[in-house]
């Protein structure tokens, strides 16, 4: 596996060679032998280069986790604490990962420079262990897994407009009172028309958009010139908000808050790299009070 790992960084078997200090045919002949093992082609061998195949990509990743764990077992002997070392896979969703997320992680990988990071922005829910994932960012009820999460803060889901939207327009007093104004649709995440809100008997407010945006970012980027109203998650509008771009509405009407969690593989043994890391993005996160539904935003 470390002779994969150097062929592929090097693209070509005789830098390989010479980087381990090995003899070429011996270079060929353990890839030749990976081959056998794992039934797939794993390299495109040409006289000018040599590139990784599709499954050929996949197995080096692979490798280089599995490598990484080695080295930190091997460190792990000598004591209870690892130095944190090798290659860091996070997912969360693309905004809050944008906003809340790289951040931390580059001030993570900053704190320890054996580490190497690898960002994964996602807007659907990723399988931990077929991606290769170490730490996920998740917002919203979890299912029953084999994961360990830890909960980090919750945000809410608010009605957004901004100040000359509302010099045009009333204020709306209850959610059915949305009818009689513009409303832009996220569409992005499959969001539905039908907005619901808090209280007894049926909530449900079905609403015919005047805009759909794909993105967050465009929904929320149309609201705050004064185009309409628009619903958000609190941590998505909290510039916004404090700069005084857009006033929150109906928040007595308002959802139970969304829950935040930190989420890895429990097990026997957990890599220093994801336990660092899991216990400084917690510490970051609940810190954060925009992450913390209760006091993230000011409504108007």
């Amino acid at each position: 596996m470390r002779v994969l790992v150097k062929v592929a960084d090097t693209g070509s078997f005789a830098q390989a060679a010479r980087a381990l200090n090995m003899s070429p045919p011996t270079v060929t002949r353990a890839i030749a032998y990976l081959e056998d093992l794992t039934g797939a082609r794993l390299f495109l061998r040409s006289t000018r280069s040599v590139k990784l195949t599709a499954p050929g990509s996949r197995y080096v990743e692979d490798c280089r986790r599995i490598l990484a764990d080695i080295n930190e077992a091997e460190a792990s002997v000598g004591g209870s604490h690892a130095t944190p070392s090798g290659l860091l896979t996070v997912t969360a969703p693309v905004l809050f990962g944008q906003i809340y997320v790289m951040p931390v992680l580059t001030s993570f990988l900053t704190r320890h420079p054996a580490v190497n990071g690898r960002a994964l922005l996602l807007d659907r829910v990723v399988n931990l262990t077929e991606e290769g994932i170490d730490v996920a960012l998740r917002i919203g009820q979890l299912p029953d897994s084999g994961y360990r999460a830890i909960k980090v803060g919750s945000v809410r889901r608010v009605i957004c407009g901004a100040p000359a939207y509302f010099k045009e327009h009333p204020v709306p007093q209850v959610p059915a009172d949305l009818a009689g104004h513009t409303i832009i649709a996220n569409t992005g995440s499959s969001a539905p028309q039908d907005w619901r809100f808090s209280g007894e008997g049926n909530n449900s407010v079905t609403l015919r958009p005047r805009l759909f945006c794909n993105t967050m970012d465009a929904a929320i980027s149309a609201a705050s010139r004064g185009w309409g109203l628009a619903r958000a998650l609190s941590y998505q509008v909290a510039s916004a908000v404090s700069e005084g771009k857009l006033d929150i509405v109906l928040a007595d009407y308002e959802e139970a808050p969304v829950p935040i969690h930190v989420m890895h593989a429990e097990g026997r043994y957990i890599s220093a790299k994801t336990r660092a890391f899991v216990d400084f993005l917690v510490a970051e996160l609940r810190a954060n009070q925009h992450v913390q539904a209760a006091t993230s935003l000011v409504t108007s």
